[in-house]
């Protein structure tokens, strides 16, 4: 919903920011642990834009990049955000908080309403809002915006400014249309047919034979230490609480026994249901000539379709259920009939009823003493979650007031665990094919943006009653890695590195080559290195839209090229390099009809209506007016830098 911010789609950041601007989609992560939201402002509440007569505080941009940085961690677990920032991450979050600001402000100056019962629509429609009935709880509502340590109002108001852009923006694309010349002109591009030759020159068939000296080794590492960084590592101490932490829980008692007998009395009595199938008739004249067609030797099934009426299907009710769908007089005629008889005419609650028995199912009650090993069972799992609960009550209040892990564990008898050295996905430091334990995965998140050691928190296991006291043991911070530990790695990069300069030194060769008419395949000859043979290619604008922007790099650069034009391109991770010949250009052929015509069309009109909602949304900020204050505005890039989280 609400992809307005079409400039933050520009970048790989803008992706990600252009979504959690909204409080609606934040709250969407219901399943997703929360502590890193949690994590107290830097800032107070100086204004860092004014929008009209709106303000954006220090505050709420903070908030917003937090946010924002926090969904992109899940995707990107070792991301810190000083290289968050250093992506221009601040300034696209500004500027997509100023538009929403402005959008809010330019609806409302031209009488453009959000209600409150839109709101109330949008709100109850997230599923992180509802409850197990599928609806919304009010409950649920409430105790995530406690945990997410928002309030009602805000998400109302940052709701009702995303409404607002939807309603403003929505029509600003409509209709949007290119000329037909320019569309039967890219539809032709699209066909655009060209051939041409790769030459790969791999760094292996360039790489020194020799091996690098000790002195070589070392200057590498120095110069490409960046290169042999260790991510943060963070050792997690906890403890399970369970069933087996609970000592001395009372038994059931007699009186609790029978009262949950008594309260279920219903569930524990004899019964009996019966199953029918029906037609409703409307006089009693024609019911009873439908009952005598039906006595004649019909089915209730075949009677029914002869008269164009559709029979029902109605299982398993009780008598007084039955009474209530439709008579007291349907409901005893059905339970005195036996199976397979058809009741005789009964007036029903929307005409003249006829049935047939089809089953009955006799249900055994339960004395007190019999059903009393299910309810015994059923209390004492009630007792122990209850005392599951206050005991994960009483723990969690003992660490808000401070308390250590080792001291919680010790008061309560609880073993602590404390797991290898983790990175922040959860993979135990040095060993990747290795993974915490499952009960550890649901604290990583919130265990690796703790700012500190020995912050303990609780938080829930799946699984059942299960919770989980934890912190973190040890932080190891971010650093290279000693020399001696990735030795044959820095060994085996240097000789990569020299393998590919000496590889763009003979692509340069091939060049010069064939700038003197000498062919591809001979050019390759003369370098006197064993190389992969010469690859002709061949293909068509199509087929690299087919390929949805996974178009290998030497490809695109043939479709970049003049006819007859030859380049060289790096290949990635100093792989090699590829010489890239761009032999013959083919234009594309297409009538006015033809039906590529009109996907041309559609594709244009697309993005011709993105940019009229650019250009609304470029008059709107404008119309409204808007002015940073460049001050507060650093203040919070170099606050948040210097958190190092």
């Amino acid at each position: 919903m609400l992809d307005f911010f079409r400039a933050l789609t520009r970048s790989r950041i803008g992706a990600v920011v252009g979504l959690v601007f909204l409080i609606l989609i934040v709250l969407a992560f219901a399943g997703a642990d929360v502590g890193g939201m949690r994590t107290g402002s830097l800032l107070g509440g100086e204004n860092v834009a004014s929008v009209g007569g709106a303000r954006i505080t220090t505050g709420e941009l903070e908030k917003t990049i937090r946010t924002s940085y926090d969904s992109e961690r899940q995707r990107t677990p070792t991301l810190s955000i000083k290289d968050f920032l250093g992506q221009g991450a601040l300034e696209e979050i500004l500027t997509g908080l100023i538009d929403r600001a402005a959008t809010w402000e330019w609806g409302r100056k031209y009488g453009i309403a959000v209600s409150d019962r839109l709101i109330d629509s949008e709100i109850a429609k997230l599923p992180a809002f509802q409850g197990a009935d599928g609806k919304f709880s009010q409950d649920a509502y409430k105790q995530l915006l406690a945990q997410r340590g928002l309030t009602d109002q805000l998400v109302r108001d940052d709701i009702g400014k995303g409404l607002m852009s939807k309603l403003v923006y929505s029509g600003a694309a409509e209709g949007a249309t290119m000329p037909a010349t320019v569309t039967q002109v890219y539809a032709a591009l699209v066909l655009e047919k060209r051939t041409g030759n790769l030459l790969f020159l791999p760094s292996q068939a360039f790489a020194p034979k020799a091996a690098a000296s000790d002195q070589q080794v070392a200057d590498f590492y120095k110069a490409n230490i960046v290169r042999y960084q260790r991510p943060e590592r963070r050792t997690i101490r906890y403890a399970v609480i369970d069933d087996s932490a609970l000592k001395n829980v009372p038994p059931v008692a007699e009186a609790d026994i029978r009262k949950r007998y008594q309260a279920n009395a219903d569930l524990y009595a004899s019964g009996e249901t019966r199953s029918i199938t029906q037609v409703i008739l409307p006089t009693e004249a024609a019911a009873k000539a439908f009952a005598a067609e039906v006595a004649g030797g019909k089915s209730i099934e075949a009677a029914a379709t002869a008269k164009g009426l559709a029979p029902a299907k109605i299982a398993d009710r009780t008598q007084g259920q039955l009474a209530a769908d439709g008579s007291k007089a349907v409901a005893d005629a059905v339970f005195a009939a036996p199976t397979g008889k058809t009741i005789a005419p009964a007036k029903g609650a929307l005409g003249w009823v006829v049935a047939r028995v089809d089953d009955v199912k006799k249900k055994q009650g339960k004395t007190l003493d019999q059903a009393r090993p299910e309810i015994v069972a059923a209390l004492t799992a009630d007792k122990r979650k209850a005392a599951l609960t206050d005991l994960a009550t009483r723990i969690g209040e003992k660490v808000e007031n401070g308390t250590s892990l080792p001291d919680v564990a010790k008061t309560y008898g609880l073993t602590v665990i404390t797991t290898d050295p983790l990175l922040a996905d959860g993979t135990v430091a040095g060993k990747p094919d290795t993974k915490a334990p499952a009960d550890v995965q649901p604290l990583l998140q919130t265990a690796f943006s703790m700012e500190r050691e020995g912050q303990p928190q609780i938080a829930g296991l799946p699984g059942g009653l299960r919770v989980a006291v934890y912190d973190v043991g040890t932080i190891t911070p971010a650093a290279p890695a000693p020399l001696g530990d990735v030795k044959a790695q820095v060994a085996a990069d240097w000789a990569r590195q020299q393998g590919d300069t000496a590889a763009q030194a003979a692509a340069d060769k091939v060049l010069a080559a064939l700038a003197k008419n000498t062919s591809l395949g001979d050019a390759a000859k003369s370098l006197g290195v064993a190389l992969p043979p010469v690859n002709p290619i061949a293909a068509t604008r199509a087929q690299l839209a087919q390929m949805q922007g996974r178009v290998p790099a030497p490809l695109a650069l043939m479709f970049s090229m003049a006819k007859g034009s030859v380049k060289k391109l790096a290949a990635p991770g100093q792989a090699g390099w590829v010489v890239v010949q761009l032999d013959t250009v083919e234009p594309g052929k297409v009538a006015p009809n033809d039906p590529a015509v009109a996907q041309a069309a559609g594709d244009l009109g697309k993005a011709t209506g993105r940019e009229y909602e650019e250009q609304l949304r470029t008059a709107i900020t404008h119309e409204i007016g808007a002015k940073r204050n460049p001050t507060a505005i650093a203040t919070v890039q170099t606050q948040l830098a210097g958190t190092g989280q």
